[in-house]
């Protein structure tokens, strides 16, 4: 029994050190790489879809969408989904996932993709131009991006990332009382046994005292009778 509960402390151990790793790994790559348009993974960019206006066809809200880089946006076609940086007057600057209706290009002719959201089905503001394209979708994990985003946030950041190794920290804290505990106890152990060694030293002793005094008491008594009888 003992033997089992060391082998599932020390797999509980190990648990919670690989959580406490793969936590710290997920919160850098959420602030490192995660809905930065600058930023890629071997050419892959991962975003976190803010709005429902692609729900109806292909994403949600809260999911984890990948988003291949590009290096010639002239090969998009119409239907594909890209990932643009917004001109757009109502989220100027952020990160839009929308489908290509069309070609097009902007007042000084510069080329572009006219694009909506398929929740409305309509157009958005802004030609996207070539340079502000991030790149094509690819695919996604439903609801991942609720996740990321909550480890991003103060809270999640002390849930997934501080109490795992405040248990790491609490069980390592445990097992050294045990350690101590067991060695005040051997100690103990030790210690008795050398008290009962002492104790049958003394035991010993005495017994030798006690002949000793007996064989004296009995050599005296031989030498007063040998004393009475030459006088």
């Amino acid at each position: 029994m003992k033997k089992t509960l060391k082998i599932i402390k020390i797999v509980l151990s190990w648990a919670v050190v690989a959580m406490a790793i793969v936590m710290v790994i997920f919160t850098v790559f959420a602030v490192t790489t995660l809905d930065r348009y600058d930023r890629n993974l071997l050419g892959w960019k991962f975003l976190i879809v803010t709005s429902d206006s692609m729900s109806k066809t292909d994403f949600d809200a809260g999911d984890l969408i990948f988003v291949k880089s590009l290096e010639d946006p002239s090969i998009l076609k119409e239907g594909d989904i890209i990932s643009y940086r917004s001109t757009n007057s109502d989220n100027f600057g952020g990160i839009v996932t929308h489908k290509i209706r069309r070609l097009s290009e902007d007042a000084k002719g510069n080329p572009g993709f006219v694009t909506y959201g398929t929740t409305t089905d309509t157009d958005d503001e802004k030609i996207v131009l070539y340079e502000n394209i991030i790149g094509l979708y690819r695919g996604r994990i439903p609801k991942l991006g609720h996740f990321f985003a909550f480890l991003r946030t103060p809270i999640g950041y002390i849930f997934c990332i501080l109490t795992p190794f405040a248990i790491l920290i609490a069980m390592q804290g445990v097992q050294a009382l045990n350690i101590f505990r067991e060695h005040k106890k051997t100690e103990r152990e030790l210690l008795d046994e050398e008290w009962a060694k002492l104790r049958k030293e003394q035991e010993k002793s005495a017994k030798m005292l006690s002949d000793l005094q007996k064989m004296t008491r009995h050599l005296e008594k031989k030498l007063a009778q040998t004393e009475e009888k030459n006088e």
